[in-house]
């Protein structure tokens, strides 16, 4: 197949649900209508006056709205959005497995799709029984599957699970099986919905490279995916949709800068700065000019509504920024890169000296690193007053392992004798010695990546520790001598 020929053609595609209230709502729509012509046909037999049309008992969801999209051989197209902007009704349309309501879909060669675990499976079959059921659905000879089996087995090493009904597998085990089968097809489309995300870390890096394989001998990939990582590392091209529309396509960077103002825009046209800028120009305040370093542009900013503020009523809360070392909003590192986190409070009342710090954790909600501007050594002033405004940056180098996580910025004060002295104090006199101002939980999130160049797994583990090695080698002495 040429790299250049197109193997998926989508022209003003759309895609409408009926949503009723209640059952009955839904026998009356199926009923009434035709009930309806019938009486009207009689009517007309007669030339007696038509009834009116019956109302209906729905009401209208467009799931999708006017997508139109080529894909081309050898070509990678990530679909991103918010939950319930149409991802997965456009992936089962694609798939054949909805029809659409208007517009055409046009796809050239075999697809394999996975699009939810469990189909084309039957749970009380074992995994070696369901590997011929599901490779025969998807087009397959019972010669080829046989042909294909070893490398199908090999793929999935689910061991001596293989001769287990299915019904009995994790979800990682399903997920191992459902893709080995679906990648050795010899699909010139493959879809998948989220599906590797069920996978160990190690799984999920066994089934990119294959994907790659199959991207490279000239199949084309559909893929959707909340892993930012995902997307810059492995598409070469982004549909990003927002309530069934598409809101824009083309390259992954671009694209995950829409993908998270639409996520940082909760609330249409008014971004996270704006409510902040007018909240303080309500008060009559005026923030100050950023000295010592530049401040972000309101792109880089989160949004503030879902985080979660613990504090004493001194200080207010702001707004949380994110971005690289080139001073751009950033969301997708990767391993290795600094990162520059921002925050502003605003005080209530008089502290003495700030402390400010930012802590990350991992998916899971383990703590993976924290620090604060003490630990830091940072020249802090001996106290602040009610009304100023307190900018801080932090930078961290984050040598993490991949995967997402979330923050927490926290502003705490001591006084300035213990904040002058605090290398020479135990650990508990010094926490004993320090108030907490303000906390604000769900700061916001970032996604690190493995790296483009050079190794791309930099360490194992969770963090990378600093460190060097040494090797030497002995000489062997010869006997006799």
């Amino acid at each position: 197949m040429s790299s250049k020929e197109i193997v998926i053609d989508i022209q003003n595609l759309s895609k409408r649900y009926e949503i009723y209230k209640t059952p009955r709502d839904r026998l009356k729509q199926l009923v009434l209508p035709r009930l309806f012509r019938m009486i009207n046909r009689t009517m007309s037999a007669f030339r007696l006056s038509k009834l009116k049309p019956p109302p209906h008992y729905f009401r209208e969801f467009w799931a999708l709205t006017n997508v139109s999209l080529q894909v081309r051989a050898g070509e990678t197209l990530g679909i991103v959005g918010r939950n319930g902007s149409g991802k997965s009704t456009l992936l089962q349309l694609l798939a054949g497995t909805l029809t659409p309501t208007n517009g055409s879909v046009a796809v050239n060669g075999r697809i394999a799709a996975l699009l939810e675990l469990g189909s084309g499976f039957n749970p009380e079959f074992t995994g070696r029984e369901n590997v011929f059921l599901n490779g025969r659905i998807l087009g397959l000879t019972q010669k080829q599957i046989e042909e294909r089996y070893d490398q199908i087995v090999d793929f999935a090493d689910i061991g001596s699970f293989i001769d287990q009904p299915v019904k009995t597998y994790s979800s990682g085990m399903f997920v191992r099986l459902a893709f080995a089968v679906q990648a050795h097809i010899d699909a010139s489309i493959v879809i998948i919905d989220e599906a590797l995300a069920v996978g160990d870390v190690f799984f999920t890096q066994k089934c990119f490279a294959r994907l790659r394989e199959l991207v490279d001998g000239g199949a084309a990939v559909v893929l959707v995916t909340h892993d930012m990582a995902t997307v810059t590392q492995f598409c070469t091209r982004v549909l990003v949709l927002n309530n069934g529309e598409e809101m824009f396509s083309g390259e992954p960077v671009p694209a995950i800068r829409r993908y998270m103002a639409l996520q940082r825009d909760a609330v249409p046209g008014i971004t996270a700065r704006t409510r902040i800028a007018e909240k303080l120009k309500l008060r009559g305040d005026q923030k100050p000019a950023s000295r010592g370093f530049d401040w972000p542009s309101d792109d880089a900013f989160f949004e503030t509504d879902k985080v979660d503020i613990v504090g004493t009523g001194q200080a207010e809360f702001i707004g949380v920024a994110l971005c690289d070392e080139t001073g751009e909003a950033a969301r997708v590192f990767q391993m290795g890169d600094t990162a520059d986190f921002f925050v502003e409070y605003r005080l209530l009342r008089d502290i003495d000296v700030p402390i400010l710090g930012v802590t990350i954790a991992n998916e899971k909600g383990l703590l993976v690193h924290g620090k604060n501007s003490i630990q830091h050594k940072l020249n802090a002033p001996d106290s602040a007053h009610v009304g100023q405004t307190l900018r801080y940056r932090q930078r961290i180098a984050l040598d993490l392992a991949p995967g997402e996580y979330s923050f927490v910025v926290g502003l705490a004060t001591t006084d300035a004798d213990t904040y002058r002295h605090s290398e020479h104090m135990s650990h508990g006199d010094l926490s004993n010695s320090i108030h907490r101002v303000l906390s604000v939980g769900n700061a916001g999130t970032f996604t690190v990546g493995l790296r483009r160049d050079g190794i791309a797994l930099t360490h194992h583990g969770l963090a990378n520790l600093p460190g060097a090695c040494d090797l030497f080698v002995t000489s062997v002495e010869k006997e006799g001598t």
